[in-house]
C-alpha cells in the first residue's frame, strides 16, 4: 500500500480533469485521406462513423490509425445494453476467453480529452477504467441519450447514416447474458473496418453541430442514495453526480466513484475504497497513513493542511486535509482534497473528495453529508431489530418492511432534495426520537404491543407512499404535498376519532 496507494490516490484526484488543449489538426497523412470516415461492417449491417477532431484530436487519430491497420477486424461488440450503449474494440474478443472480454487493448494509453459534447443517441465515445487516462481501443456507441456520461468520457465521433442507426438498433436487440455479453457472438462480430473519404458515402444524413453542455447551468443540489448489498454499505451521494462501481483491478482501486459536473478547472470527485481491517486498530491505520504520505510530502508535491482523529456515527475515524500541485497533459493543477478513514471491526472505509482549490469549498458540505450518511447494512439490520426507531422495529421482517425501505429512499431522494423538506425532517427527527426509543423497547418486550403499533402506523405509511407517485420539482410543490399529507393524517388520527367519540356521547 505504498507506491501503489500513492499512484491510485493521485489518479483519483484527476478523475474528470478536462483536457485543456486547444483545437488541433489530426495527422491524416498516414492514410492519405483528407476527410476520413470509418465504416464498420457487421452481419447485421454497416455503421459509419464521422469524427470531431477539434474536440478530441488524439482519440480521433488513434481510432483511425487502429481502423486502418485492421486492429478491429473480427472483434465483437462484446457488451450490449439496450437503451444505453453497445461497446466493442477489445482484441480479446477475436478468439479469447469470454471471461477476458472487456479487459484487452493496445499497450499505449490515451490521456482523456473530455469535452462538452453530450452523449446523445449515436455518439461514439471512448471506454475506460476508473483512471480517466486509460483509453485504448475500446469504444462505445450510445443507443439512447445517456447524458449522465457527459464530460466524464471522451466523445470523439458519431454515426452518420440511417443504416448506421438501424444497425445500432439491431445489435441492441440480440439476446445477451448476465454480463451483457452476446449469447450468439457471431451475430455482432465486426467483419471488416475500413477508412474512406466522406465524399464516398452517398447516404450521409444532414449533419448539424452536436448538442453541447451549457456551462453556465448551476450544478444540481440534493442527494441520491447509493446502496450495495455486495459491498454491504449505503450512503447518500450528491444528486446529479455520476455514480460508478469500477472493476476492482487491485486492492487500492476505488470501489465506488461519484463524479460531479465540471464548474472550474476540474470535475469534483468523491471516491470510496474498502480495505479489510485485518485486526488493525485505528492507531495502526494512522501510522500506515503517515508513512504512505511521507514520501509525497517530502518530495514537495503535497502539503498536509491538517490531520485529526475524530468519531463519526460512533466509529473511530481519521481525517486528512491536503493540497498539492499535479500535472496532466502538460498543465499543472492546484488540487485540494479531504480524506476520511472510517474504522470498523471487519473493514475500514476510505472516503476521498478532490477538487480544484478555488472550487473546493463549493462541494465540501455535500461531501460531509455523504460521510454523515454512511452506514453498514449489517448494522442497519441490527439497529432495526435492536435500535430506537419504533417504525423500523414494528415493521422489521414483516410485509411492511419493503414499504418502509421505499419510504427511506423517498426521504433521501425527494424530500431531502428541497430546503423545506430538509428543514421539516430535521424538526421531525428531533420530536420523533424524543419518544421513539421508549416505544421501540416496549415493542421488543411485548409482541402483542408490536402488532398494535404496526396496525396503528399502517394508514400513515399508506398516506406517505403517495409521494412515490408525485412529481416534486420545486419548494412550493414539496410544501403543498407535505401539508396535504399532514392534514390527511390529522384527520385520520385526531379529527375522525374525536367526531366518533362526540357522536357516541351525544347518542347517550
Amino acid at each position: 500500500m505504498n507506491k501503489i496507494f500513492l499512484a491510485i490516490t493521485i489518479s483519483i484526484l484527476f478523475v474528470g480533469i478536462t483536457n485543456q488543449a486547444t483545437a488541433q489538426t489530426v495527422d491524416f497523412n498516414m492514410i492519405n485521406i483528407t476527410n476520413p470516415v470509418v465504416v464498420i461492417e457487421t452481419e447485421l449491417g454497416k455503421i459509419v462513423i464521422s469524427f470531431f477532431p477539434n474536440d478530441a484530436p488524439k482519440h480521433v487519430e488513434n481510432f483511425i490509425k487502429l481502423s486502418s491497420s485492421g486492429f478491429y477486424d473480427e472483434t465483437l461488440f462484446h457488451r450490449i445494453i439496450p437503451g444505453f450503449m453497445i461497446q466493442g474494440g477489445d482484441p480479446n474478443t477475436i478468439d479469447g476467453d469470454p471471461n477476458t472480454w472487456g479487459t484487452g487493448g493496445p499497450d499505449e494509453r490515451l490521456d482523456a480529452e473530455f469535452n462538452n459534447i453530450k452523449h446523445n443517441r449515436g455518439i461514439v465515445s471512448m471506454a475506460r477504467s476508473a483512471d480517466p487516462n486509460s483509453g485504448g481501443s475500446q469504444f462505445f456507441i450510445v443507443h439512447q441519450d445517456s447524458n449522465f456520461l457527459d464530460e466524464q468520457y471522451t466523445v470523439f465521433g458519431r454515426i452518420v447514416t440511417e443504416e448506421s442507426f438501424e444497425t445500432l438498433d439491431k445489435i441492441t436487440s440480440v439476446s445477451t447474458g448476465n454480463r451483457d455479453e452476446p449469447l450468439n457472438p457471431e451475430q455482432v462480430r465486426i467483419t471488416q473496418v475500413t477508412v474512406v473519404n466522406r465524399a464516398d458515402i452517398p447516404d450521409l444524413i444532414p449533419l448539424t453541430e452536436p448538442e453541447r453542455i451549457q456551462t453556465d447551468v448551476a450544478p444540481p443540489t440534493g442527494n441520491q442514495l447509493f446502496e450495495s448489498e455486495e459491498l454491504g454499505i449505503a450512503f447518500s451521494a450528491p444528486a446529479g453526480w455520476m455514480l460508478q462501481q469500477p472493476e476492482k483491478a487491485q486492492e487500492n482501486s476505488p470501489d465506488v466513484v461519484a463524479v460531479g459536473s465540471k464548474v472550474g478547472m476540474m470535475n469534483p470527485v468523491i471516491s470510496l475504497t474498502i480495505y479489510p481491517t485485518d485486526g488493525k486498530t485505528i492507531d495502526d491505520l494512522i501510522s500506515d497513513k503517515t508513512e504512505e504520505l511521507r514520501q509525497v510530502v517530502e518530495s514537495g508535491q503535497l502539503n498536509i493542511i491538517s490531520q485529526e482523529q475524530i468519531t463519526i456515527n460512533g466509529k473511530d475515524a481519521y481525517v486528512t486535509n491536503a493540497q498539492g500541485l499535479f500535472s496532466s497533459n502538460g498543465q499543472e493543477y492546484n488540487v485540494k482534497f479531504k480524506e476520511v478513514v472510517i474504522h470498523s471491526s471487519d473493514n475500514y472505509y476510505t472516503f476521498s473528495y478532490s477538487n480544484g482549490v478555488d472550487d473546493f469549498d463549493s462541494q465540501i458540505e455535500r461531501f460531509d453529508e455523504t460521510i454523515d450518511s454512511f452506514k453498514k447494512l449489517s448494522e442497519e439490520s441490527t439497529n432495526e431489530e435492536n435500535g430506537g426507531c419504533l417504525i423500523a422495529t414494528a415493521t422489521f421482517g414483516s410485509e411492511l418492511a419493503p414499504q418502509v425501505q421505499k419510504l427511506r429512499e423517498l426521504r433521501d431522494n425527494t424530500i431531502l432534495t428541497t430546503e423545506s423538506g430538509t428543514a421539516f425532517m430535521s424538526g421531525f427527527n428531533q420530536l420523533y426520537y424524543s419518544f421513539s426509543p421508549a416505544i421501540a423497547d416496549l415493542e421488543r418486550e411485548s409482541p402483542l404491543f408490536k402488532e398494535v403499533v404496526k396496525l396503528t402506523i399502517t394508514p400513515m405509511l399508506s398516506t406517505l407512499s403517495i409521494l412515490n407517485y408525485a412529481e416534486i420539482d420545486s419548494e412550493e410543490e414539496m410544501i403543498s404535498y407535505g401539508v396535504g399529507i399532514i392534514l390527511m393524517n390529522v384527520g385520520m388520527y385526531f379529527a375522525a376519532p374525536t367526531i366518533i367519540i362526540y357522536k357516541i356521547r351525544k347518542l347517550n
